[in-house]
């Protein structure tokens, strides 16, 4: 029987499990997911696992040749800028081919009311004025843009709990992990009387439904744009927005 070829996957969003599972049958192929650690309530992943930090792109290379990864994919969140970055060096100096398996961004609709913001300090500029009760959902690493603002009460929606104080001057927590279905988030949304939203793009029908609602109420979203996907100059790479595309990858790559 001829040894399996392994294949890396940065993990962390459902796309990256999803596409664990579908690669971890293939008896030719040895999966590895790699996650970062910051979730401590982690759902049972197939394949092997492992957790925490490469040490940079250095670090990720090194790891790379010492388990003979033969294939990288990174299926990390839109928003894990560095960890992309550091993919498409790591990548470069191995070197082994690359795949970026970025979900679809959301699109505005007729009677959206959307704000554009480059990042979550243009976000937070956005709000005096704009409402006094605000749900935000950037994840927890973003809040402390919005630390300076006063006169604003702040609903916090997040996975899993804080380790840390938010600095926040008016707030509350909300643990709560989607999908999110639209009703529901209608009802939500009127039930804690709130006056718009603060969001990144992050694509993906899990948590679109906040969306949808807040089109039906007439709410504005301030929407953060994703930060710009790193260029790969030195390195076989190609990008998709489906699991089933990166499955298709792997195989062909991998055979």
């Amino acid at each position: 029987m001829p040894e399996r070829r392994s294949l890396l996957i940065l993990g962390g969003t459902g796309e990256a499990a999803a596409l664990a599972a579908a690669l971890a049958g293939e008896p030719s192929i040895r999966v590895i997911t790699s996650l970062a650690g910051r979730t401590r309530n982690r759902a049972p992943l197939p394949g092997e696992l492992r957790v925490g930090g490469f040490g940079g792109p250095a670090g990720l290379a090194r790891y790379l040749r010492d388990h003979r990864i033969e294939a990288l994919i990174d299926a990390t969140h839109p928003y894990a800028q560095q960890i992309s970055e550091h993919a498409v060096q790591a990548a470069a100096a191995v070197p082994l081919p690359l795949l970026r398996l970025a979900r679809p961004a959301w699109r505005e609709e007729p009677g959206d009311r959307w704000l554009h913001a480059a990042d979550t300090q243009a976000a937070a500029r956005l709000l005096p004025g704009l409402a006094s009760r605000v749900l935000l959902t950037t994840g927890h690493k973003d809040i402390e843009a919005f630390a300076g603002l006063t006169g604003i009460w702040f609903l916090v929606r997040l996975v899993e709990a804080p380790r840390h104080p938010l600095p926040l001057a008016e707030h509350d927590v909300l643990l709560a992990r989607g999908p999110f279905d639209t009703a529901d988030e209608l009802t939500f949304l009127e039930e804690r009387r709130i006056e718009a939203i603060v969001t990144k793009n992050s694509g993906g029908k899990a948590t679109y439904g906040k969306l949808a609602a807040a089109r039906r109420l007439a709410l504005p979203v301030i929407m953060i744009a994703r930060p710009p996907a790193p260029t790969c100059t030195t390195v076989a790479c190609a990008t998709v927005e489906s699991v089933e595309e990166a499955i298709v990858w792997a195989e062909k790559t991998l055979a």
